[in-house]
C-alpha cells in the first residue's frame, strides 16, 4: 500500500483504508516535515440501487488524528440541487444521513461535499444513485367512452438509467375497492434489458400492442365496456421490494328513457353516467347543440349521473369537464317520430276513445235490455201465479 517515489521523495499510498489515516512525518537530515491524512469513506444503502419512493441512507466515516475537525456536509443531487437530510446522526467519526423518498428523476451522479475551516478541507465525494420506477405519476386518472379504444401505458425508466439488474413485474385490475383482483399479465426484464410478457387473464378482453415502446408496459382495450372501469396497477419487484403505479379508468355512457323516436307531445329523459366518483374539480354537463342557455345542465359535486328532460328532437352532447377542460364527450341524437307514426298514434288514440265509448254504450244498452227482460219475466210469473190461484178457487166451488 505504500511506495516512496525515488525521484522526488514522495510517499504514494493506494487502496486507502480508514486505518491509513494519521500523521505522516518525513525526516531528511536535520529537517522534519509532517502532514495529516484524513480518510473519508462514504457508503450508500442498498448499494445505490433503489425503487421509487424508497428512502436512502448515507453513512460517512471519517478517521484522522486528534483533535477531530468540525465537519459540515452538503449534498447535491443529480440536478445539482442541494438536498436537505430528513434526519442526521452525528458522532466524531461517523455521520448517518436519512434522505427524503426518492423519485425516478433522482437517478444520476450525486455529490457529497465535506468542508472544514481548520484544518482546511474541501472534499467532493461522488456516488451513483439509480432509482427504478415509472415516468408516470403514482396515481393517474384516464377517461373513456363506451365502445371506444383505450391504451393504458406505464413507462419504465430502466433503459434511461441503464439499470443492469434483473427485475419482475405484473399488471392487475379490480373494478371496485373491495372487488376481486384479476391478474392480467406477468413480465420480467433481464440484466440485458430484454422484456418477456405472459398474458394471464383469459376472460378479460384485452390485447398487448405489437408496437409498444421497449421500456413500456401497455394493455389495449379494443372496445371499452362500462364494467371495464376500475383500478389498473403495474407493480415492479426487485429483491423482495415493490413499487407500483396506478391508473384509474373512468367510463362514460349515455342512454334515453324511453328509447326510440320522440312522438309529438311526448317527453324523453336523457341519462349521462360515469362508472366511478369524480374528483371535486370535475362534473358532467348536458347541452343541446345550437340550443340556448336553458338547454344546459350541470351535475352537482360528486354526482355520477346527470339527467335532462326534453320534448323536442335534436342533438345533445354530454361532456365530462375537469378543470374547465373537456376530457370526453358523447352524443345522443333525439329523433322525431315520422309523421305517419304521429297519425297512427293520433288515430289509435281517437279509435281507442271511440271503441271505449262504443263499449260503454253497448254495456248500457245491454244492461237496459237485460233489466227490461227481467221485469217482463217477473210480470209474466206474477200473472201465471194469479191465474193458477183463480183456477183453484173455481174447482173448489
Amino acid at each position: 500500500q505504500f511506495e516512496v517515489m525515488s525521484t522526488d521523495k514522495k510517499l504514494r499510498v493506494w487502496n486507502i483504508e480508514l486505518s491509513n489515516a494519521g500523521i505522516y512525518t518525513c525526516l531528511y537530515g536535520s529537517h522534519k516535515a509532517s502532514t495529516s491524512l484524513h480518510v473519508f469513506k462514504l457508503t450508500v444503502s442498498l448499494d445505490g440501487h433503489f425503487l421509487q419512493n424508497e428512502v436512502p441512507e448515507l453513512t460517512l466515516m471519517h478517521n484522522s488524528s486528534d483533535p477531530k475537525p468540525d465537519l459540515s456536509i452538503t449534498l447535491f443531487n443529480s440536478n445539482n440541487n442541494i438536498v436537505t437530510p430528513e434526519r442526521e446522526n452525528k458522532s466524531p467519526q461517523k455521520r448517518v444521513l436519512n434522505l427524503k423518498k426518492l423519485e425516478a428523476t433522482d437517478s444520476g451522479t450525486w455529490v457529497c461535499h465535506v468542508h472544514s475551516d481548520s484544518p482546511l478541507i474541501n472534499q467532493n465525494i461522488s456516488f451513483a444513485v439509480k432509482v427504478l420506477g415509472f415516468q408516470n405519476p403514482d396515481m393517474e386518472r384516464k377517461y373513456a367512452t363506451v365502445d371506444s379504444t383505450v391504451i393504458l401505458s406505464w413507462h419504465l425508466n430502466f433503459q434511461k438509467i441503464k439499470w443492469n439488474k434483473g427485475f419482475t413485474g405484473q399488471l392487475n385490475w379490480k373494478q371496485q375497492e373491495s372487488a376481486k383482483v384479476h391478474e392480467l399479465l406477468d413480465f420480467n426484464v433481464t440484466t440485458l434489458g430484454e422484456q418477456h410478457k405472459t398474458k394471464k387473464s383469459s376472460h378479460f378482453l384485452f390485447e398487448i400492442p405489437e408496437r409498444e415502446p421497449a421500456s413500456a408496459i401497455q394493455v389495449k382495450l379494443p372496445k371499452v365496456h362500462f364494467n371495464h372501469s376500475g383500478q389498473y396497477w403495474c407493480q415492479l419487484a426487485y429483491k423482495g421490494r415493490h413499487v407500483q403505479s396506478n391508473i384509474e379508468l373512468v367510463v362514460m355512457k349515455v342512454s334515453a328513457n324511453p328509447v326510440g323516436p320522440l312522438s309529438r307531445g311526448a317527453k324523453m329523459t336523457l341519462i349521462c353516467q360515469v362508472s366511478g366518483p369524480l374528483p371535486p374539480n370535475a362534473y358532467l354537463r348536458w347541452e343541446r347543440v345550437n340550443g340556448t342557455q336553458m338547454d344546459i345542465k350541470n351535475s352537482k359535486q360528486h354526482e355520477v349521473k346527470l339527467e335532462v328532460n326534453t320534448s323536442a328532437a335534436g342533438l345533445w352532447n354530454c361532456h365530462l369537464i375537469e378543470d374547465n377542460d373537456r376530457k370526453i364527450s358523447l352524443q345522443y341524437h333525439v329523433e322525431e317520430a315520422p309523421v305517419w307514426i304521429n297519425y297512427v298514434v293520433t288515430g289509435a288514440s281517437v279509435g281507442g276513445s271511440v271503441l271505449v265509448f262504443a263499449l260503454v254504450c253497448l254495456c248500457i244498452i245491454s244492461g237496459i235490455s237485460w233489466q227490461r227482460r227481467r221485469q217482463r219475466a217477473k210480470r209474466m210469473a206474477q200473472a201465471r201465479q194469479h191465474l193458477l190461484e183463480n183456477k183453484t178457487c173455481q174447482c173448489r166451488q
